[in-house]
């Protein structure tokens, strides 16, 4: 290990705009911390540093190693946070959230702050120094759970002026009564000015689910300061495009995948999720707005400057996963700043940042009707003419896999009883294919660019899933565990999953059958009433539901029978049909049932508007020693670029770390983790040597085992 004692970077002077912590001078070139999550306000994972290169980059080893020592055996933790680095402290947070901070040239652990209430996900942290105190005032804010805390960036200890004793509770302040249920934030808000800017994670189930209306706070207090309705209110734009009283009941469309800022216009800007529920809208009828939105706002008083719709009501939970990225192009010979979305369905949007008018024309095409009774799929869909899709967005016997005549045949037979066709096939009550997945196409990890260059690189996941509709009440007698099987298959299974054949211990319903082991019957019923971490509270169900989805996960209420006719009328009122779960489509042997790649790594140029080179995303070891060439995997994270012409990204399930060049997408280094590097990279610069820092967390949706490490790279 290489260990350094002087932590001070030097060469930076932060320049403090209307109160931000902006990297200073020119936030593209000059900076050589990671003091904001993804790189920088415009969300570019960019670094002018090249001291690590194409020439060089063969000789990375590890500099340090730091182990947070509170992951799970198994699966069931994951880390999926991008570090962030301000004057030689890395901040970052472990399995379990806790708050951690770091020597970041020796990996010597400062201080751990605990919130004691720890569980879910959290993608990255923001700090804040204030401009009038300076040093005297520097905090890290981040989400737990239902809340937002504020901790002192030097002692690791709350700031009790912010909030009540640290913290605020982000069930409070959404213009309707969310307390009951979950709202939390998996991925950091931006700071801009003295505002905090968040968005939020919120259930996306049948039933009652919060809103996800964007906020901004006053980062000394905590206290509200504006509001944006993404379910809009009446009299607000956009109202017309929802039932009347939508805005009362309907959740979601919330900005769950983060936010970026030009600070230059002083404009924050995001994307937005599907409305609640993620696959029946005949409670929701209308186009929508602004779900699936592109959405940029005045970030000082939250008021629309422009939005774009990429999906129309939504049936697929084709969310936008990640905020757009700021970059320059060029048309027609002139610069132009651009805003470009990447997305689950594998389309580029690319719009004028001032404006918002695309820069490539984007067509309506038809797409097909919903054969659900009350639904009404919106007859038409966005495709941009360019850049072309970057993930296969079509599953028919012409697209299933070829790697064995086995495997092929087995998915032939399954295809006579299965929906297939392109993408935006509505779910139906036969097994219906979506392709991309539900997770993408791209997910949170979202884009890196080269801002000058107008070069955006996206890693794409290429798996097939199949999702099939019923009713939600089931009819006539039955046991109490057959309701709770029926229950947890609509209402948990998209999050817990049903199983996966490859990874039996995944997060999953496999898992979950262990639970009794863990626990007890009447602990998981009060989790299921009150919601923790990134669970949603499900009070609102009756009694009996939550019972009987606890009989089933302990295996009990088989000889309880009840007449299911007879129920009290609940949620299954407004949501009448309901999706058996995201199951994922594979061959008998376990690999995706469509041809590879299954994940890729794509280059994009945004002034030609052409994808300029596509390469397979990490390989199946057993099927790397049979001199298989790489498939590309399933992929979770994202990518950074640097000036020394590099692409680093983990992501792929084979736990390997990677580097690309940058103008070939030739692999020009890996290294082997213990674990899943399910997280976006982060480089920075101390003392004049260049470091790579990635998590090995492990588990999440990928479902490998878990990890607890942070690794360092440098040149010996």
């Amino acid at each position: 290990m290489n260990h350094h004692t002087a932590t001070k970077l030097f060469g930076l002077t932060a320049t403090i705009m209307a109160g931000s912590t902006l990297l200073a001078d020119d936030p593209y070139q000059s900076h050589k911390e990671w003091r904001v999550y993804s790189g920088d306000l415009a969300g570019s994972k960019y670094s002018s540093l090249d001291q690590i290169h194409r020439g060089n980059v063969s000789m990375l080893k590890p500099a340090w190693i730091y182990h947070t020592d509170d992951a799970s055996s198994g699966s069931g933790t994951t880390i999926e946070c991008n570090p962030i680095i301000v004057d030689g402290t890395m901040f970052l947070t472990s399995p379990r959230l806790k708050l951690i901070a770091l020597d970041a040239a020796t990996g010597t652990e400062r201080w751990r702050f605990d919130p004691g209430n720890g569980g879910g996900v959290n993608r990255g942290v923001m700090f804040w120094e204030d401009p009038d105190k300076g040093t005297q005032d520097r905090r890290i804010f981040y989400s737990v759970g239902n809340y937002l805390y504020a901790v002192n960036a030097d002692t690791g200890t709350a700031v009790p002026s912010f909030g009540t004793a640290g913290r605020i509770d982000l069930r409070e302040g959404l213009d309707r009564d969310t307390f009951h249920l979950s709202v939390s934030s998996s991925s950091p808000g931006v700071i801009f000015s003295d505002l905090i800017i968040m968005g939020s994670a919120t259930g996306e189930g049948p039933g009652p689910t919060a809103p996800g209306h964007v906020r901004a706070f006053d980062v000394r207090t905590g206290e509200r300061r504006w509001i944006f309705h993404t379910i809009p209110h009446p009299g607000e734009p956009g109202h017309e495009d929802w039932p009347p009283e939508a805005w009362r009941t309907i959740g979601g469309a919330n900005a769950w995948g983060g936010l970026t800022v030009d600070a230059e216009r002083g404009w924050v800007f995001f994307g937005t999720g599907s409305a609640a529920y993620d696959h029946y809208g005949g409670d929701r009828i209308g186009a929508n707005t602004f779900a699936n939105c592109v959405v940029a706002l005045d970030a000082r008083t939250g008021e629309r400057q422009w939005h774009f719709q990429t999906v129309h009501h939504d049936l697929w939970d084709y969310d936008l996963p990640c905020p757009p990225n700021h970059l320059t192009v060029t048309h027609g010979g002139r610069k132009i700043a651009a805003t470009a979305q990447v997305t689950k369905t594998g389309m580029v949007f690319l719009f004028d940042r001032q404006t918002g008018e695309p820069l490539f024309e984007i067509e309506e095409r038809p797409v097909p009707p919903s054969a659900i009774p009350g639904e009404s799929a919106w007859p038409t869909q966005p495709f941009p003419v360019k850049p072309p899709p970057y993930a296969l967005q079509r599953f028919t016997a012409e697209e299933v896999t070829n790697r064995t005549l086995e495997a092929r045949a087995a998915i032939l037979e399954q295809l006579k009883s299965m929906q297939t066709g392109n993408v935006f096939l509505p779910p139906g009550f036969a097994k219906t294919i979506t392709i991309p997945q539900f997770n993408g196409g791209t997910d949170w990890g979202g884009a890196a660019v080269d801002p000058e260059a107008g070069m955006l690189y996206v890693n794409n996941s290429n798996e097939a899933e199949w999702i099939a509709m019923v009713k939600s009440q089931p009819k006539g007698k039955m046991s109490l565990h057959a309701l709770g099987q029926h229950l947890y298959s609509v209402i948990c299974s998209s999050c817990h999953g049903i199983g996966n054949p490859r990874h039996p211990a995944s997060p999953s319903l496999a898992s979950l059958k262990t639970i009794k082991e863990r626990s007890t019957q009447e602990a998981v019923f009060e989790l299921i009433t009150t919601g923790r971490g990134q669970m949603p509270a499900f009070a609102a169900l009756p009694e009996i539901q939550r019972r009987a989805v606890t009989a089933f996960l302990f295996g009990n209420g088989k000889d309880e029978m009840i007449n299911s006719s007879e129920l009290e009328a609940g949620w299954e009122q407004d949501t009448p049909y309901v999706a058996t779960g995201h199951h994922d489509f594979r061959d008998p042997d376990g690999y995706p049932a469509n041809r590879a790649p299954w994940g890729t790594l794509s280059a994009i140029d945004l002034n030609a508007g052409e994808i300029r080179w596509q390469v397979p995303l990490g390989t199946y070891p057993e099927l790397e020693v049979q001199d298989h060439p790489p498939t590309g995997t399933f992929n979770m994270g994202g990518p950074i670029v640097t000036a020394g012409r590099l692409i680093f990204i983990g992501a792929s399930m084979d736990e390997r770390f990677h580097a690309y060049d940058q103008e070939t997408g030739k692999l020009l280094w890996e290294y082997q983790l213990p674990a899943g590097a399910y997280a976006t990279p982060a480089t920075f610069e101390i003392n004049g040597k260049q470091f790579i820092a990635i998590a090995a967390g492990g588990g999440g949706k990928p479902g490998t085992r878990s990890g607890d490490a942070i690794y360092c790279f440098a040149l010996p």
